[in-house]
């Protein structure tokens, strides 16, 4: 849930997008390279976990807990995703982890993998 300032929020544009708040529109190209950008950011996060000698990722959270693992879905699980590319990514890991129980990190690698070769 977001609280929007009222003073902030700015005129419906003449072009009949909506409404938008102290920014401005994005499209095209420079929306393809920033969503490819945040799906390899994600994926590069558990890349290195990966395999028989993948690395343990140390976690630290808002109040000092520490938390090591090389699970992929509890890495993820973990992050504060703001950008809407990248937060398809993290929703991807945990509904394969509902489903199968496995392969998070994978599906999340080849699903960027394929965003990047894509772009």
């Amino acid at each position: 849930l977001f609280l929007v300032d009222p003073e902030k929020m700015s005129a419906p544009n003449t072009a009949g997008s909506g409404l938008f708040l102290n920014g401005q529109r994005e499209s095209g190209q420079d929306v393809r390279v920033g969503n490819v950008t945040a799906a390899l950011a994600v994926s590069n996060i558990v890349k290195t976990s990966l395999g028989p000698v993948g690395l343990d990722k140390m976690l630290v959270d808002d109040i000092g807990d520490v938390l090591i693992t090389n699970d992929g879905a509890t890495i993820l699980q973990q992050l504060e995703v703001e950008h809407p590319a990248a937060r398809v990514l993290v929703d991807l890991a945990q509904l394969q982890d509902q489903e199968v129980g496995d392969g998070t990190t994978s599906v999340v690698i080849i699903a960027a993998e394929l965003l990047r070769r894509g772009s």
